[in-house]
């Protein structure tokens, strides 16, 4: 096959559903407000209210943001396919979309891993926390989590961009990658490499968090019960986000690798679309519920205070 550059890719899983599009639009608009509306409303809650200035929450806060950017990375481009007849996208749109997607995902596992570090200290080494978690290192903290994937990502993108493609059809609804490389007739070897070094990076963050916790669990097993007792209300929803994400992380990373079409149609879009939009929709929830302090201040601004 020939080779060239493409300057658009089209879509390959979306079908015509007649009137349902109308109705598929109506429940993706409906999730993408509702994401909005969530995780505005907990940076708020978190912003204006100066109790909550502490490194634990400010680490939440800068969760929220993500999930409004990796949203925004998807869903608009997303409702446009739904109502569209074409769907094609031009490359720098599709490429821009893969940077969003990547960073967000990068971006939401090196802050679950800054979140554990964080419940870490302030479980284990309760007397020394405020020695450890200053300012300084809090700010560095909240630096690496945002520049090194967007680092990452950056590299990544521009091996891909690079590439001379036999076709330009992605069996996805969103743009992804590893889609991209698999439609390349050049040399890969590079992508590759790196691709092996980029995901063998993020197993050893997901290690470190996994590490974080279990170490925590030593702690709240050791000692009294008041301990346990505030360590299981503060990491359980840490550890349900981390578990969540991870779950449709493995299955995307699956899918991508293995042939799915014995699943139908709907099935396979639902799951690939699970790890980007269980997060965004389930962290508020979990925070804002499991959380007491973010609880109460919460019902006090919305209800007044009592």
């Amino acid at each position: 096959m020939n080779s060239t550059k493409f300057s658009y890719f089209t879509f390959s899983p979306y079908f015509d559903s007649g009137l349902l599009e109308y109705v598929y639009f109506m429940i993706v608009m409906s999730l993408y407000v509702l994401i909005l509306c969530s995780n505005l409303l907990l940076i708020v809650v978190i912003c204006v209210n100066r109790s909550l200035h502490e490194p634990m929450y400010m680490f939440l806060c800068s969760l929220f943001v993500n999930e409004l950017y990796g949203s925004t990375g998807l869903f608009p481009l997303l409702l446009l396919q739904i109502l569209s007849d074409i769907h094609t996208v031009s490359a720098s749109a599709c490429f821009l979309q893969i940077f969003c997607l990547y960073t967000y995902a990068n971006v939401e596992i090196c802050n679950l891993a800054v979140m554990s570090y964080d419940r870490y200290l302030a479980i284990c080494c309760p007397l020394q926390y405020n020695m450890h978690m200053t300012h300084n290192r809090t700010v560095i903290l909240f630096a690496l989590t945002w520049l090194y994937p967007f680092l990452a990502v950056i590299v990544l993108i521009s091996l891909s961009a690079s590439l001379q493609l036999c076709g330009n059809i992605i069996n996805k609804v969103y743009c992804d990658n590893y889609s991209v490389v698999k439609l390349a007739c050049s040399d890969t070897t590079v992508n590759n490499i790196y691709g092996m070094i980029y995901t063998t990076a993020t197993i050893c963050v997901v290690i470190l968090i996994f590490y974080s916790y279990i170490r925590i669990l030593k702690v709240c097993f050791s000692g009294s019960k008041q301990t346990r007792q505030k360590a299981v209300s503060t990491c359980t929803p840490h550890l349900a986000s981390l578990l969540n994400f991870s779950f449709g992380a493995f299955f995307e990373i699956v899918s991508s690798r293995f042939d799915m079409k014995h699943l139908p149609d709907m099935l396979r879009i639902f799951l690939s679309l699970y790890w980007l939009t269980c997060q965004p929709l389930f962290n508020p929830v979990l925070y804002g519920l499991n959380l007491t302090k973010i609880r109460i201040i919460f019902k006090n601004l919305v209800f007044g205070k009592i």
